[in-house]
């Protein structure tokens, strides 16, 4: 008599957790919340998009505008934009997310760097776009943005800038 009264909470217990659990994924739109900041878990097998910044030579203009695949580049060009005082998340999150380039955003992402940190430099700001390709392989395009010198931004010739609003 006292197992199978034991043996009833055990499965009473069970029975509360399975329906929290189910009340929880219903409510998160089918993911269980602790996974769902992650994603790896929430977003496997999406394309999805970061920023780079790579430094140019500044006379460089051959191709400059070209995309290329991320294995192209010399990452030792690649600049830690934590050194010139700008947030990674940030500039990634502006880079990447933007979908309306207005001359305000453009003059937003120029004030991110300060002049003094580029000054003999020039960068370009760098959209990578990555996505499964196959089972095992992820394709990295790495497609040019803004060049940026101390006292200068150029922009893509194929990004529409849209009117200010």
């Amino acid at each position: 008599m006292k197992y199978e009264n034991e043996a009833f909470r055990g499965l009473k217990l069970i029975g509360w957790l399975f329906l929290l659990s189910t009340v929880l994924v219903a409510s998160h739109k089918g993911e269980f919340w602790p996974f769902s900041i992650y994603p790896m878990f929430s977003q496997a097998g999406n394309s999805w998009s970061r920023a780079l910044l790579i430094e140019i030579e500044p006379d460089d203009t051959t191709y400059i505008w070209d995309e290329k695949p991320l294995g192209s580049i010399d990452q030792r060009n690649v600049v830690p934009v934590k050194r010139l005082g700008v947030d990674q998340i940030d500039y990634s999150n502006f880079i990447s997310k933007t979908e309306r380039w207005t001359p305000g955003r453009i003059n937003a992402l120029k004030t991110l760097f300060p002049e003094q940190q580029l000054q003999g430099k020039t960068v370009m700001a760098t959209k990578a776009t990555g996505k499964l390709v196959r089972e095992d392989s992820v394709a990295v395009i790495l497609t040019p943005m803004f060049r940026i010198s101390a006292d200068t931004i150029r922009v893509n010739p194929l990004i529409t800038i849209d009117p200010p609003d």
